[in-house]
This record gives structure tokens, C-alpha cells and sequence, in this order.
């Protein structure tokens, strides 16, 4: 696993686009606008939001994620070579979900398509 796996995972999700706001090759993916997911140049992981500060310190003692670098507490990096590609892909919708749940309901309608 690794880039191209996220990537094709993350391409998946409704609404969801790639950009590169830093440059120098981030993929950054967001969703209405919001990031859900983001892997950094070192090309060792996938940085996603978690439900709350304590669900990112249960993963993180649990050694399934380090602390994301330059991101809120809620945030987790999942090292792709480290975890079933099941487990990366739930992390990662879990992530969308969050962040989709976040948008208006306007916006929400819009990505659904109705």
C-alpha cells in the first residue's frame, strides 16, 4: 500500500478533490472545501481527523497512529505500511464523514447530487 492506494480511496468519496495548497507535493484531500485527509512529502503515511482529541490518544497508545505533524490534536497519522489496507480505508471514511458532517446542509445536499 502506500500513495496511490489512499489516493484511489480517498477519489472515491463523493465530492471529494486532490490539491496541493503547500506545494512542493502534498496531496491534500477535501471535501466541500475541508481537508479529510492530507499525505505529507516524507511519503510515510496518511494524516486523518478523528472523532476527538481522546479518540487520536487511544490510537496513538495503541500504536496504530503517530500524532500528526502541524495538525490539530484530533488528527492522527496512519502509517499505510503499518495497518491492513481495511483498517487505512475505514480511517480515512471515518475522516470524510467528519468533515462532511461538518459542512451546511446545503452544501451536504450539493455533493450528494440532490
Amino acid at each position: 500500500m502506500g500513495r496511490d492506494t489512499v489516493n484511489e480511496i480517498c477519489q472515491a468519496l463523493p465530492g471529494a478533490e486532490r490539491s496541493d495548497p503547500w506545494g512542493g507535493g502534498h496531496d491534500a484531500w477535501k471535501v466541500g472545501g475541508k481537508m479529510f485527509a492530507c499525505i505529507g512529502v516524507a511519503n510515510d503515511g496518511v494524516s486523518v481527523k478523528t472523532p476527538s482529541v481522546e479518540d487520536a490518544a487511544l490510537l496513538i497508545e495503541m500504536a496504530r497512529a503517530v500524532k500528526a505533524p502541524y495538525f490539530h490534536r484530533s488528527w492522527v497519522r496512519v502509517d499505510w505500511e503499518a495497518v491492513p489496507e481495511e483498517e487505512l480505508r475505514d480511517r480515512i471514511e471515518t475522516s470524510y464523514r467528519i468533515v462532511f458532517g461538518g459542512l451546511t446542509k446545503k452544501k451536504q445536499r450539493d455533493i450528494a447530487g440532490g
